[in-house]
């Protein structure tokens, strides 16, 4: 029997996010789309109906940083989760609701401060004992990276490795939208996450580096080698906690040099700025700025070529004998245009959110507290990832890279 959710978030992943659900009665008995803005709710539950989806897709409005008005909705449309795919600003006030409504929850990025550009799992870990005495679920992280990242490190621990040593998450986006600079999610929040320091773990420690500064070719599956870029992504934080016996973790991206060099130029002209500045009377945030001149990243998909390719390079130990494992998703923009109107990293965050709440809603990964993606069985995960639009490959014991 589907249970009734509320998505938050209208934007690109929330378009995915809310049509995948609306194609899935089974798990889905109602789909509510929420945002600030109605009208691009509308527009998403109007495709929708134009493609042809089994459910109808209602629309309602919403603050999500207003936590009555978040209360308020949820206890009139009393839903049994709520899929938060707004800003990350707004994971605590959307997690406070739930608590005073008792509804499940689940997002795809962890809480960020809006006026330090700081990602980490301690806020919302800290909800852990509120969650569970309210026998409610939060489920953190669950998009492609982070999300399927975890959950293919999950599966290559529980089939492949008696422990796993060297993680190197590789994420390649080889595709081609055609404008002269965009981001592919959130500019704000993308441009946020590549300005500031890079890290990595090694040897039971953070080890911190200038942003940008490692990078080194990696060959990616069907599409060949790309500059690869050291940045600091958030499922390192839960995946060396709930995986002790990691030695190293790193996160690997790769980047245009035409985009490159148009990032150097903002950030050299304070474009990329968090801090306000004054202008014409009004305090202005820079990067809120820039982010409302460039293209939306749900405008991108029409015309998108090319593919993405992200995966997950293990090396350690089986058996007492040296092993490695693979495990990659490949994913071409044409064909997510094709499906649900939207480009390919839209599609790979938005697909593994309907499928997390999917298995919450049947009560496959259901039980009440605050869990990342890597602390449930992977199984069922890797399964429906197969059936619903991102099928996976694995190599077993081949040569992986894992040295700078």
């Amino acid at each position: 029997m589907g249970k009734k959710v509320i998505i938050i978030g209208a934007g690109g992943v929330g378009n995915v996010v809310a049509k995948k659900c609306a194609m899935n009665p089974a798990f889905f008995s109602e789909v509510v789309l929420a945002s600030r803005t109605l009208k691009k709710c509308d527009a998403i539950a109007e495709e929708a109906k134009k493609i042809g989806l089994p459910t109808q897709i209602q629309t309602r409005q919403v603050d999500a940083d207003d936590v009555p008005a978040l209360v308020a909705l949820f206890t009139t449309e009393k839903p049994f989760m709520v899929i938060n795919v707004a800003l990350p600003y707004q994971d605590l006030t959307i997690m406070d609701a739930c608590l005073a409504t008792g509804v499940h929850y689940m997002d795809t990025a962890n809480y960020e401060p809006k006026d330090v550009a700081k990602f980490e799992y301690s806020w919302q870990w800290a909800y852990q004992e509120r969650f569970k005495e309210a026998g409610l679920m939060a489920l953190l992280g669950c998009g492609f990276d982070p999300g399927v990242t975890g959950v293919y490190t999950a599966y290559a621990n529980k089939h492949y490795f008696d422990e796993m040593h060297y993680l190197d998450i590789i994420d390649c986006n080889a595709g081609d939208h055609g404008k002269a600079f965009a981001t592919n999610f959130n500019p704000e929040i993308n441009i946020r996450e590549i300005t500031q320091k890079g890290k990595y773990w090694e040897n039971g420690q953070w080890v911190e580096i200038d942003a940008m500064s490692i990078h080194k070719p990696i060959s990616y599956p069907n599409i060949g080698p790309k500059e690869s870029y050291l940045l600091y992504h958030e499922e390192l934080e839960s995946l060396t906690k709930n995986f002790p016996s990691i030695k190293r973790a790193r996160f690997w991206m790769t980047f245009g040099q035409a985009y490159l060099t148009h990032l150097e130029v903002l950030q050299n002209v304070g474009m990329t700025s968090i801090q306000p500045i004054k202008f014409n009377g009004l305090d202005i945030v820079p990067l809120e700025f820039l982010k409302a001149v460039l293209p939306e990243p749900g405008t991108l998909g029409e015309n998108y070529s090319g593919q993405t390719s992200i995966g997950c390079q293990i090396k350690g130990v089986k058996d007492g004998k040296d092993a490695t494992y693979y495990v990659y998703n490949n994913c071409h923009h044409a064909d997510c245009y094709k499906e649900v109107q939207a480009q390919g990293v839209s599609y790979t965050t938005g697909v593994p959110a309907m499928i997390g709440a999917a298995l919450i809603c049947e009560g496959t990964w259901l039980k009440p507290g605050v869990y990342n993606v890597e602390e449930f069985n992977p199984d069922p995960f890797m399964e429906l990832l197969n059936v619903h639009g991102l099928p996976w490959n694995e190599e077993v014991n081949g040569e992986l890279p894992h040295e700078y």
